[in-house]
């Protein structure tokens, strides 16, 4: 990959985004994403995973030179292949940390939402300003950014196409958390860490209950649960975590990830 360098260590993954400067999203860093995030999903030594723009921007946005000629007809196919790029990150069934700083701007936005928290920089940048370009966001923005936010603020969002600052990304829920810029990737990689050695299988299934079941009603929510909470009780990591709670207390059991 060009565009992308993807390290494991101790567990967990790093997606790195790197084209300088901006790291603006052109369609083959696109392809790399989507690359980087199944092999994060498919590798049994990845547990968690980190996906970090560098010490100056997360991404600015998607390359709107590489976009400017295309037709409405070209456009299906592009935007399909960035659908797929960006629920490629959603989809990894790990946890998976979004560490921002500088800026992270239309693509970049709907990019830094796939994960599953934000991690940002005291001093980011961030917002879907597509509509001042004469379009919407078409990279998950409309149906993400509402999901996190609530559809109001969501809609103030992208119908102004503003900027808002950190404090402003804290208070809306669109970030997790503040930290200063430097140590940005540092926390982000010591939240991933703790489920290194965690029960892999009720991770993944914690994910996918949440991801499904805000997309449906709360009965059917409940059903989703109640499906994948009995299904648990068939895997190794439950009987591991159950015994040593019964002998040591919580907090003490050994995985094996099975």
């Amino acid at each position: 990959m060009e565009f992308i360098e993807l390290t494991v260590a101790d567990g967990v993954a790093t997606i790195l985004l790197a084209r300088p400067p901006v790291n603006a999203l052109n369609f083959q860093m696109q392809a790399e994403i989507k690359q980087a995030a199944e092999e994060c999903g498919q590798r049994d030594d990845v547990r968690a995973v980190v996906m970090y723009g560098g010490e100056k921007a997360f991404a600015a946005g998607a390359d709107i030179k590489e976009m400017a000629g295309l037709t409405s007809a070209e456009m299906v196919e592009r935007g399909a292949a960035i659908e797929e790029s960006f629920s490629s990150v959603a989809n990894i069934a790990k946890p998976v940390v979004a560490a921002i700083t500088g800026y992270a701007l239309g693509g970049g936005c709907e990019l830094a939402l796939c994960a599953d928290i934000r991690i940002a920089a005291d001093n980011v940048r961030m917002g879907q300003p597509e509509i001042l370009l004469g379009i919407i966001p078409g990279g998950g923005g409309t149906q993400r950014l509402p999901r996190l936010v609530g559809p109001s603020v969501a809609k103030d969002l992208i119908y102004t196409g503003r900027i808002v600052d950190a404090q402003e990304a804290l208070a809306i829920g669109l970030v997790n958390k503040l930290v200063p810029a430097n140590e940005v990737y540092s926390t982000a990689l010591a939240w991933a860490k703790q489920f290194a050695n965690g029960p892999k299988v009720a991770l993944a299934v914690a994910k996918e209950a949440i991801d499904r079941g805000i997309e449906t009603s709360l009965e059917e929510g409940l059903e989703i649960e109640a499906r994948y909470f009995a299904a648990l009780f068939d895997t190794n990591d439950r009987a591991i975590g159950m015994t040593s709670f019964i002998a040591e207390g919580p907090g003490k059991a050994k995985f094996i990830g099975r």
